[in-house]
């Protein structure tokens, strides 16, 4: 099982390379939704690591994703420009899950 991942940056990339993470550099919507539908039906990856900056531009398909199939995990990360807020992002999830606003 390995790790996978999904950015928006070269540089991104290149560090984690550098850990031993294969990965793949996509920019659009069509290109993020290809790559992540690619890494979800691949046996060989657990998880796949993806940009904050990916996430919010695929949002419904990530949430849809992380709901919905048991594996891989799909674990964001703070990208250089890092933006979100953590507590936000669970609250999300747990209001998608059971319909519970916090």
């Amino acid at each position: 099982m390995r790790l996978y991942l999904i950015s928006d940056n070269v540089d991104t990339q290149m560090g984690m390379r550098l850990a031993g993470i294969e990965g793949v550099v996509v920019h659009d919507a069509a290109e993020v939704k290809k790559a992540l539908l690619g890494a979800m039906d691949n046996k060989d990856i657990a998880v796949i690591l993806m940009t904050e900056k990916l996430v919010r531009l695929c949002e419904e398909l990530v949430y849809d994703l992380k709901l919905n199939r048991k594996s891989p995990l799909i674990v964001e990360v703070p990208d250089r420009h890092a933006t979100s807020n953590v507590t936000e992002n669970i609250s999300k999830y747990i209001e998608s899950a059971i319909g519970l606003k916090l």
